[in-house]
Formats: C-alpha cells, structure tokens, sequence
C-alpha cells in the first residue's frame, strides 16, 4: 500500500501541469471574466471619448451664445449710427449729426460700464509691463519709466486687463547718454 500511495503522490505530481476538468472551467470562467473586462474597458474607453466630443461641441456652442449676447448689446448702437450718417446725408445738419453722435457716445459709455469695462490710465504714470505696451521709448529729463504719450487706451475688465495700453515711455538720460 506504501507503493500505491507514493505512486499517487507520484501521479499527482506530474499530472500537477495539467488541468483537470476542474482546472479547466476555472480558467475559461476566468479567460471569460477577462474578456468581460477588457469589452468593458473598451466601452467606457469609447464613451469617454464621446463625452469629450460632446463637450467640446457644447463648449463652442455656449461661446456662440456668450458671443451672440455680446454682440445683441452692441446692435443698437450700430443701428443709432447707421440712421444718424442717414440723417446726415439727407440735410447736412453737422451740428446735430454731433448731438446725436455724443448721444451714441453716452450710450457705448454706458454699455462698457455695465460689462465692468474701464480704462487703464497711462500717460504721466510710472510704466507697468502688464498694463502697458511699450511702442517706443524715448530719452527724456523726467523720471524714468514715465509714460509719455499714449497711442491706444488700454482697459481693464473686472480688474483684469483685457487690452494693454500702448503707450512711449520716457528713459531717463544719464551723463553718459549725453
């Protein structure tokens, strides 16, 4: 019986290697599980990459809207100015085609304010690189990085720049520039 045993044991062994009907449906059922995982993967994989479509499609279509509600803003003053250079050129009345230039003025004035926008004061201010563009620079008596002469207004937004001034700024001359 020792011999039956150790020749069992022996068997067991070697057969160790081999599935066994057992071995067998556990390693389908886990190939089968894998799969199940990997498809899965797949469809999430996909389905991210279709949310990322579509939120990209929705991103541009609110920039649209923000755009087209910028712009609804800024329609009546193109509209006030379309019938005053009418009127204009119907009776050359320079002095109220003025008044109701600086009537279309006030307007824009009020709409900027309204959008918090406001602008940026440069000429006779010490020259800051995020507020001011620098176009020239010119050597003057003054104090150094005084700005001069402003070429376009910049403005803020909400305390943000939106556009920088630009702007000439003066250097200061030293002994040896002279």
């Amino acid at each position: 019986m020792d011999i039956t045993v150790n020749e069992q044991q022996v068997d067991e062994k070697q057969l160790g290697d081999t599935p066994t009907p057992n071995k067998q449906d556990k390693l389908a059922e886990k190939e089968e599980e894998q799969k199940e995982l990997i498809d899965r993967l797949k469809r999430l994989q996909a389905d991210f990459e279709n949310y990322k479509k579509r939120a990209a499609k929705e991103m541009l279509f609110l920039e649209k809207r923000v755009s087209d509600r910028e712009i609804l803003s800024f329609l009546p003053l193109y509209d006030n100015m379309k019938r005053a250079f009418t009127s204009f050129n119907g009776n050359d009345d320079t002095e109220a085609f003025v008044k109701g230039m600086e009537k279309i003025f006030a307007q824009l004035d009020d709409i900027l304010r309204q959008k918090e926008i406001t602008p940026i004061e440069a000429v006779g201010n010490l020259f800051d690189p995020v507020c001011h563009e620098a176009l020239l620079t010119v050597p003057t008596d003054k104090e150094d990085k005084i700005i001069l002469e402003e070429f376009e207004q910049g403005y803020y937004r909400s305390g943000r720049v939106i556009r920088p001034s630009k702007v000439k700024v003066g250097k200061k001359q030293t002994e040896d520039d002279k």
